[in-house]
């Protein structure tokens, strides 16, 4: 199967978008905005998916589900939030169709619904209508839900995965007693998505908090995990809100203390969606198809014979499915694609574009000597190993590919860190070179949209790791005392 893909170099979003269709992740649907996930793909969302279900039980979440769809008026009982969503939603105002007289289908305009109904853009409102009926008391707290879930966002300019007008996601809601805590759930949740993004994606973050005018809409402080791409833009890959005592004043969410006072619930909101999947394609794929770490490939080996006839498949067959038991039974998946309608080379070719991370050729001549030909999908370098070695070095080269591919990123990510002192510099670098870009601020909403309008870039985080340093705004020459992290951004 021939790739012919775009480079890199070429056009990097054209790129990216073929490799989605051609790797058979994802394609577009029928419905503007929207895709369909192919199986695939699919199953990659499926290992994020149980990684990070995992994780939030492990921190003592449990799922639950809400409505797809939230009454109209729900979203004007917190301004803040509804200001921030508007424009973005989906409205049902009728509940049924009819055939017209000439035989066409048409909205029944006698079936226009009492109240509007939007399809969720997010599920504050919906959830905290009901925990005002799930809590009275202390006793009640903490609640630490999570839902997985679609999500409808009415984007106009779309790419599959980073930005559709339909997205899977996961969206935890938590309520709490105190301030404390609630500071707390959204700080661990932040920990919890970086632990993800860099142990299993492979991909490095910067953890840190958005500036108020990027903060979720509704909440008093986002914290979020940074990525950055090969382009050389920048990628919001999770965050976590604190949203103190707006949603529980919104909607009249109060408990008993154990003093037998009443007080507000304290409130967090945290998510990652299936941009996760197109931040794994672009941190780590090449001009060759996908790149994917080992803990989140579908298929961790294929296994390929090469043959002349029935009796020499069935030779090779025999060890094959004796070395995919032995693998299977250490936790790696393995295919063995013993296909007769392609070639051995058109198989490398697929399993090479759908960046499956091991390949073990082989042949007769393998069978005699006792041996395999392993290659690897991150250095396309190949070895031939003993039978006897094999599962071995198959565990081996897993996790020395899991880290190596993390390295090499991070690597990536640290050297497209540029620090400068003014803003002709800012602009250079923006202009000529690629990456994040550490710049003092002022902290003023004005210089920052400034900034935004001029360059379109955006500060990206205040990482959490940032040193007070006396310096200047490079845009307003104010005195500053922190850099922040700009760039252009997904």
């Amino acid at each position: 199967m021939g790739k012919n893909l775009t480079t890199r170099a070429e056009d990097y979003s054209k790129w990216y978008n073929e490799l989605v269709v051609k790797a058979d992740l994802a394609e577009n649907s029928g419905v503007r905005g929207c895709m369909v996930i192919k199986p695939y793909g699919y199953a990659i969302w499926e290992k994020m998916q149980a990684e990070l279900d995992r994780m939030f039980k492990d921190t003592g979440h449990e799922n639950a589900y809400f409505p797809l769809f939230i009454p109209k008026s729900y979203f004007s009982k917190e301004a803040s939030h509804v200001d921030g969503f508007a424009k973005e939603c989906a409205v049902v105002t009728h509940y049924r169709l009819k055939n017209d007289e000439d035989g066409s289908i048409i909205v029944d305009p006698d079936a226009k619904l009492e109240e509007e109904l939007i399809v969720r853009p997010t599920s504050e409102t919906i959830i905290w209508d009901t925990y005002r009926k799930w809590i009275q008391s202390y006793r009640d707290l903490p609640i630490k839900v999570n839902q997985w879930a679609n999500v409808v966002r009415w984007e106009m300019r779309t790419r599959l995965f980073l930005r559709t007008a339909e997205f899977l996601w996961q969206e935890g809601h938590t309520a709490h007693a105190t301030q404390e805590e609630a500071l707390e759930e959204a700080q661990q949740m932040m920990r919890v998505y970086a632990d993800f993004a860099e142990n299993f994606m492979g991909m490095p973050v910067i953890r840190g908090t958005k500036t108020e005018s990027e903060r979720f809409a509704g909440a008093l402080e986002t914290y979020c995990i940074e990525a950055l791409m090969q382009d050389g833009k920048a990628l919001q890959a999770g965050t976590s809100h604190f949203l103190g005592q707006n949603f529980a004043k919104a909607f009249d969410v109060k408990f008993a203390t154990k003093e037998g006072s009443q007080e507000h619930v304290w409130a967090t909101s945290w998510g990652v969606s299936t941009r996760l999947m197109g931040a794994l394609v672009m941190t780590h794929s090449d001009d060759n198809g996908l790149v994917l770490p080992p803990k989140l490939a579908p298929i961790q080996v294929v296994i390929v014979p090469i043959y002349r006839g029935e009796e020499q498949l069935d030779a090779i067959s025999q060890v094959a499915k004796e070395l995919k038991r032995e693998l299977q039974l250490l936790g790696v998946s393995v295919k063995f694609d013993d296909r007769d309608t392609h070639k051995p080379g058109w198989k490398f070719n697929e399993y090479e574009l759908k960046g499956v991370p091991l390949r073990i050729a082989i042949g007769p001549r393998d069978l005699e000597k006792r041996t395999v030909e392993l290659a690897r999908r991150d250095t396309l370098t190949k070895e031939t190993v003993s039978k006897d070695d094999i599962v071995a070095r198959v565990q081996d080269l897993l996790v020395e590919m899991q880290k190596a591919l993390y390295d090499k990123a991070k690597n990536f990510r640290d050297t497209h860190i540029t620090e400068v002192e003014t803003y002709d510099e800012f602009k250079d670098i923006l202009e000529n070179k690629t990456g994040f870009v550490s710049a003092f601020w002022d902290g003023s909403k004005e210089t920052e949209e400034r900034i935004k309008t001029e360059t379109k870039a955006t500060i990206r985080c205040i990482s959490l790791n940032y040193k007070e340093e006396e310096g200047v705004c490079i845009y307003s020459g104010k005195p500053a005392k922190m850099r922040v992290l700009f760039a252009k951004a997904y």
